[in-house]
């Protein structure tokens, strides 16, 4: 296409604009904690876009921008969220529910179920619906699972299950 038809104000509005962020077609379940957790982000965000927007036109143009996104996003997430029940059993895994495991190398693993937006896989705070989160949920002590890995499908063994704190 040739440089004429295109509107240079048009295409540099539409670079500032940051791209949307995916929400999740799975379910929205999460603990009570990561709906506080998905509470307070969005009253910071609230707090941010407040201050950007009283700076008027010496605001970071990109950074609200960014800023309306996640809004949108966060608000969208707490919406939707399903709070389920605190997991007190240990008899069965669910969503709140610590797991320790053991893999195929003998080596023993310790994680906790939670709701997507509250996983961070270096806490050990895992998505009940990743491949991990979904071989664990509803298993029971002494079971053997198979968790589907791109690198490879694994046998564990569930240890122990220990309820929410």
């Amino acid at each position: 296409m040739s440089r004429a038809f295109v509107n240079e104000d048009q295409a540099a509005d539409q670079a500032d604009q940051p791209v949307e962020r995916k929400i999740s077609e799975q379910p929205n379940y999460v603990t009570a904690q990561g709906l506080a957790q998905l509470q307070q982000r969005v009253g910071e965000l609230n707090a941010l876009h407040s201050e950007l927007q009283a700076q008027g036109e010496r605001a970071d143009k990109q950074r609200l921008a960014d800023t309306e996104r996640d809004l949108r996003y966060f608000t969208a997430r707490v919406q939707s969220a399903q709070v389920v029940a605190k997991a007190s059993a240990s008899d069965k895994v669910q969503i709140g529910s610590r797991v320790i495991f053991i893999d195929e190398h003998n080596q023993q693993h310790q994680v906790q179920l939670v709701g997507e937006d509250q996983a961070e896989a270096a806490k050990g705070l895992i998505n009940w619906g990743s491949p991990l989160g979904r071989a664990l949920l509803g298993a029971a002590p002494g079971d053997e699972v198979l968790w589907r890995r791109p690198a490879g499908d694994l046998s564990i063994e569930i240890v122990a299950i220990e309820p929410e704190v």
